[in-house]
C-alpha cells in the first residue's frame, strides 16, 4: 500500500496486537506492574478490565512473553466455554494427553496431578483468559474451584482474567460473590489522553521505519484523539485511513481533510467536526483515487477493468 511512499518497512497501524509495537504508556505500564506484582505474590485471581480496543490483548501477550522461565503459562484466548470444555482446554494447555472417554471427575484428577507435578519441578502455573466477560457463570465457578488446589504454602494455579467492563458488572451477581472475593488485584485500563496518543502515533511510525518530518500535526492528533475517545484501536483505524488518503493525493504530510474524512468513515468514531464538515462521499472519492494509484503502481491495465465493469 503506502509503505514505499512514506519510507516504511511495515504498516504502522494494523489491528493485530503485535508486541513489537508495545509502547510504555502509563495505563499499560501500570497494568503490567499490577499483574507482575500479583503474580509474584502468588495470588489466586487477578483481573484487568477495559473498554473494547484499549489494549487488553496486547498487554496479555506482553505479560506472557515476559514471564520468567520458571512459569508455565496456559492461555485460553476464547473462553466462551462450558465447564467441561474449559477443563479440556486447561488439560491441553498443561500438556496432558488424555482419552476422550474420561469423565469430568477423572479429568479433574489428572489436572490436579499435573499441577502437583509441575509444582514439584519448580514451575508456577498461570492460566490466562482473554475476553473473560464471555465465560458462562458455571465456568467462572469452575475456575474458582481450580484455585482451591494448593500445597501448604502456595496455590497450584493462578488465574488472570482480561475482560470488558461487562465482566465487572457480572461479578456483582450474588452467585459470583465467592469468586469476586478471590480477586485480590485488579486494574481498569483508562483511555489515552491526547499527548499520549501523540507519542503513541509517533512511536508506531518510528517502529515501522519512518524517518521523515512529523506526519501528523498536533492539531490533527487532537482531532483524532477526540474522535477516537482515547481508544488505541480507533486511533489505529483513523490514522491508517488518513495515511491512505494522504498517499492517494501524493502528499508527504497528512492534512486535516485526510483525518476528517477518515473519522467520518470510521463506524465507532465520534464525528466532532466544524460546521463545514466534509461529506462521507468525499472519502469514497479519495478511496477510489487511492485504488487507481495503487493499480497504476502495480502496472495494472485498469482502463480495461473499467470497460469490463460497464
Amino acid at each position: 500500500m503506502y509503505q514505499q511512499h512514506f519510507g516504511l518497512g511495515q504498516l504502522p497501524f494494523t489491528l493485530t496486537p503485535n508486541t513489537q509495537f508495545f509502547f510504555g504508556l502509563t495505563p499499560h505500564v501500570e497494568a503490567l506492574q499490577v499483574l507482575q506484582i500479583a503474580i509474584a505474590n502468588g495470588e489466586g485471581f487477578i483481573k484487568v478490565t477495559g473498554e473494547v480496543g484499549t489494549g487488553k490483548t496486547l498487554i496479555c501477550r506482553k505479560l506472557m512473553n515476559d514471564l520468567p522461565s520458571d512459569y508455565h503459562c496456559a492461555y485460553v484466548p476464547n473462553p466462551y466455554l462450558s465447564p467441561d470444555e474449559l477443563r479440556w482446554a486447561l488439560a491441553a494447555e498443561l500438556g496432558l494427553e488424555i482419552q476422550n472417554d474420561l469423565n469430568q471427575q477423572q479429568l479433574t484428577g489428572l489436572i490436579q496431578t499435573r499441577l502437583l507435578e509441575l509444582n514439584g519441578q519448580g514451575f508456577k502455573v498461570i492460566l490466562v483468559l482473554d475476553e473473560a466477560q464471555a465465560l458462562p457463570n458455571q465456568s467462572l465457578e469452575t475456575l474458582r474451584l481450580f484455585t482451591n488446589l494448593e500445597t501448604e504454602s502456595a496455590k497450584l494455579i493462578q488465574v488472570v482474567l482480561f475482560g470488558q467492563p461487562e465482566l465487572d458488572n457480572r461479578l456483582q451477581a450474588p452467585s459470583l460473590r465467592q469468586l469476586k472475593q478471590r480477586i485480590t488485584f485488579s486494574y481498569n485500563l483508562r483511555p489515552l489522553i491526547w499527548d499520549e496518543i501523540k507519542a503513541y502515533i509517533e512511536y508506531r511510525l518510528g517502529v515501522a521505519g519512518y524517518q521523515g518530518n512529523q506526519l501528523f500535526s498536533d492539531k490533527d492528533i487532537k482531532l483524532i484523539a477526540q474522535a477516537a475517545r482515547g481508544i488505541p484501536r480507533l486511533v489505529n483505524i483513523i490514522a491508517n485511513k488518513a495515511l491512505l488518503l494522504c498517499f492517494a493525493e501524493g502528499k508527504q504530510q497528512v492534512l486535516s481533510k485526510h483525518c476528517k474524512a477518515a473519522i467520518i468513515d470510521t463506524e465507532d468514531a465520534d464525528v466532532v467536526l466544524p460546521s463545514n464538515r466534509m461529506n462521507a462521499w468525499v472519502f469514497g472519492i479519495l478511496i477510489i483515487s487511492a485504488s487507481l494509484v495503487m493499480l497504476l503502481i502495480a502496472d495494472v491495465d485498469w482502463l480495461s477493468i473499467l470497460r469490463e465493469s460497464i
